[in-house]
């Protein structure tokens, strides 16, 4: 808006500014006759000499006019002014004196005033009425018509003035942030061009005869257009947050909840600060954000957008957007160079909580300190999941947006998840004491400008480069990954055989009576014996750690509840850790490995993805330790009593035959679920996962990479599906139960030669059978079971199980 310069005038007028004693004792004479023509007995207003109050103390009211209606007591005066109006009816006066006071009025109104014949409205009330509203003004019914219609086209200047100005007292306070406190010292900076052409139009009225109501509508005209869009823009900010604010008392905490709280432990600040974080410590709730911060600049935009085709309203939201985002564009260049999180006002659309530190990812099975620490306002993931949205608050009634800074400015949606990455890069570059601090241009950015996103992708790409050649050559990612592989997938699989030998004593304990100090003894000890090379340089990092339930039985449980490994409850707390019933168990099924990893890598290798480790360590672990103990049996059975011939016991030659054949085929089953897992799973997705790293050029894509290998493998592996897991724990407990009964059945079989060798009826023979015929029928049973379930999820679901079903259709024709 261009203040009116009344020195510019047109040709034809004078080239001075200044009265002539005509025009002096014109203007003064209109003045004098309306004093004249005040109702007789009308005293107020006047001192105790009779003369007119407005003038005392004020020697220059001709050349400062709006200086005698600053008033200390507003309500006084305006009960004054509305009094003369009452009792002065200004149709008694002719019709250009009548625009000479109309004149007077307009130019205290336009400053927020109430004049003698533009009053304030008879419904408002200080007191009551929002100030955000504006003052309505109105005009004396006494007024010629002709004059009163121009008027009212200028009065809602004064509505727009008063709106806005205290808009920009209440905005300014420090709750309502950076964004607002920008927002309104651009909104100042233009009143300041308004309060120019007052002081203008104050000049011209003074001192240029010629200045007429007209004259001033046609220099006021274009600001009106200008005021009412910023009215427009307050009202919408007004309207949010008034709707918002009109839910706050019925949240609030009730003084015995309090105190019973207190009680409990669970009052105090602190616990609040916790609770916060996630959306439940505010008393107020999300009803009681302030407009602020992203969500003061999505307005902004969205009226830009809306308005494009008035060149008015389009340039001054864009400057208004451009001095607001000064403020979130400054804290987005700290984010994003350095990784330092400066939001005083939780404005940014990236948060931090400051009770998640690195040192949870040591004793806690979530990575809490990558994925929770920081994260976006607005609770969304690149990968999508909706964990997060238990601290994000619930949107405005009015509009749907997220409230302050959880709304994500539309200019910033596409591009807020590269803003919290490459600040997340920098703190862990940071973490690990290495500096960050990187030169960038000292060009001012503007949010609506395309070398603001320029910006914003170099800046990710530096720190994305940094923290992956940091991982990848600086801290040997790949080495670690592939001893990993060794030791958890059983590929140096002789360290593993040699332990199961040296510990099968203790692994025969309960597992709460198993000696963890001893077991660790014993693997350091098959390590050494067997790791070379490159096998030896992370052994000391391998630890034997007791699980306290079954795979199988964790298995179920897991996947009943959310159908992925290593996924949190709804609270975040890991199902591993979820109460479990007392059941005790052998050593050899809670024997499992952990592995030690520091910061930065326990980034990749987290809790989570060490659990998924864990899983498939325990599955071949299981299924090498039953191989072992049905080749045990083979072993046996190849001499002794299982090699001696009883023609005349024919139903004994039956029942040992029986025995070999089903030993047999148990052995082949374990050995084809065993040879697919190693060779057509873990391998094949061992070789594109390596691929992959490569080729990786995000940390993002390097932990989604890891992750998804996992995950594939556990599925594969038949261990994310219920049925399957059902079906298939059945059998390999049928077949570690059988080959506990090695011993009983050799010495069964000795009896009945022994029996057989003196002539003696063999008595126990319908008890072999039996115990044989349960055997048989449980396998059969379970096998068949577990065989239809692969080949429907071979059929529909999971191709890759293909090569099993050919597999078990080899050990089902095993005779």
């Amino acid at each position: 808006m261009e203040p009116y310069t009344p020195h510019a005038r047109p040709s034809g007028r004078k080239k001075t500014i200044g009265l002539s004693a005509k025009e002096y004792n014109k203007i003064t004479d209109r003045i004098a006759a309306v004093r004249r023509n005040r109702l007789p007995g009308d005293e107020e207003g006047r001192d105790s000499s009779g003369h007119d109050s407005s003038f005392i103390a004020e020697t220059s009211f001709v050349r400062a006019p709006l200086n005698s209606r600053v008033v200390s007591n507003p309500t006084s005066q305006r009960q004054s002014s509305k009094g003369k109006a009452k009792q002065e009816p200004i149709d008694r006066v002719p019709l250009d004196v009548q625009e000479a006071m109309i004149l007077e009025d307009l130019l205290f109104v336009l400053m927020g005033i109430e004049g003698e014949h533009i009053t304030y409205h008879p419904d408002y009330s200080p007191e009551d009425d929002d100030p955000l509203r504006g003052t309505q003004f109105v005009v004396s019914p006494y007024l010629d018509a002709s004059l009163r219609d121009l008027v009212e086209r200028i009065l809602p200047l004064g509505t727009y003035y008063t709106a806005i100005y205290a808009f920009i007292e209440s905005r300014s306070h420090l709750d309502y942030g950076l964004i607002n406190h920008a927002l309104c010292a651009a909104i100042r900076d233009m009143l300041k061009d308004y309060q120019t052409l007052l002081s203008q139009l104050e000049h011209a009225f003074n001192t240029s005869p010629q200045f007429s109501l007209q004259k001033l509508w046609f220099y006021v005209h274009p600001t009106i257009h200008t005021l009412s869009l910023i009215y427009q823009l307050i009202l919408e900010l007004d309207d949010q947050t008034s709707t918002s604010l009109s839910s706050d008392g019925s949240s609030s905490e009730d003084e015995e909840e309090a105190a019973r709280n207190e009680a409990l432990g669970l009052g105090g600040a602190n616990l609040k600060a916790v609770l916060s974080e996630f959306g439940k410590g505010d008393p107020d709730g999300a009803s009681g954000i302030y407009v602020k911060g992203g969500e003061v600049l999505s307005i902004l935009y969205e009226r830009m957008q809306n308005m494009a085709g008035d060149p008015t309203a389009h340039t001054i939201y864009k400057s208004l957007l451009q001095a607001a985002g000064k403020p979130y564009v400054e804290m987005l260049k700290t984010w994003v160079t350095t990784g330092n999180l400066v939001d005083p006002y939780e404005e940014l659309l990236v948060k931090e909580r400051h009770f998640i530190d690195r040192g949870i990812i040591e004793k806690d099975y979530t990575d809490d300190y990558w994925e929770r620490r920081y994260t976006l306002r607005d609770g969304s993931t690149l990968s999508g999941s909706k964990r997060q949205l238990a601290g994000v608050p619930p949107p405005r009634p009015s509009s749907g947006r997220l409230p302050g800074g959880a709304c994500v400015p539309p200019l910033l949606e596409s591009w807020k998840h590269k803003i919290l990455l490459a600040g997340k890069y920098l703190n862990v570059i940071r973490e690990c004491g290495i500096d960050v601090t990187r030169e960038h241009d000292s060009n001012e950015l503007f949010m609506d400008e395309e070398n603001f996103y320029t910006f914003l992708e170099d800046a990710y790409s530096f720190a994305n480069k940094t923290l992956l050649n940091l991982l990848l050559k600086d801290q040997q990612l790949i080495p670690r990954l592939q001893s990993l592989k060794r030791y958890f997938f059983l590929s140096q699989a002789s360290f593993l055989t040699h332990l199961l030998d040296l510990s099968a004593t203790e692994l025969r304990k309960p597992s709460r009576s198993a000696s963890i100090v001893k077991l660790q003894s014993l693997l350091d000890l098959a390590l050494n014996n067997d790791a070379r090379g490159e096998d030896a340089l992370y052994r000391d990092d391998v630890k034997i750690t007791m699980s306290d339930t079954g795979l199988y039985d964790f298995l179920l449980k897991v996947v009943s509840v959310s159908g992925v490994i290593g996924e949190e409850k709804e609270d975040g707390t890991p199902h591993e850790e979820q109460p479990k019933k007392e059941k005790s168990i052998l050593g050899i099924d809670a024997l499992t490995l952990d592995y030690n990893v520091k910061f930065p890598l326990s980034l990749v290798i987290s809790r989570k993805t060490i659990l998924r480790y864990q899983m498939l360590f325990r599955f071949l672990l299981h299924l090498k330790h039953v191989e072992q103990s049905l080749s045990s049996m083979w072993i046996e059975q190849k001499s002794g009593p299982w090699r001696s011939r009883l023609p005349q016991h024919p139903d004994f030659e039956r029942w040992r035959l029986r025995v070999c054949v089903l030993r047999a085929r148990m052995l082949a089953f374990v050995q084809q679920i065993l040879a697919f897992a190693t060779f057509e799973v873990i391998e094949p997705n061992w070789r594109n996962l390596a691929a992959k790293l490569e080729k990786v050029t995000t940390v993002d894509q390097l932990l989604r990479d890891h992750v998804d290998f996992l995950d594939t493998c556990l599925k594969e592996c038949m261990l994310t599906s219920s049925k399957l897991l059902k079906a298939y724990s059945r059998l390999i407990v049928v077949c570690s139960t059988f080959a506990l009964y090695t011993s009983p059945l050799t010495k069964t079989a000795i009896s009945a030669i022994s029996a057989a060798e003196v002539g003696e009826s063999d008595q126990g023979m319908a008890k072999r059978w039996d115990v044989l015929g349960k055997f048989e029928t449980n396998f059969n049973h379970w096998f068949q079971i577990h065989l239809d379930c692969v080949q429907f999820y071979a059929s529909s679901e999971n191709v890759s199980l293909l090569p099993l079903v050919i597999r078990l259709n080899s050990v089902k024709s095993t005779v």
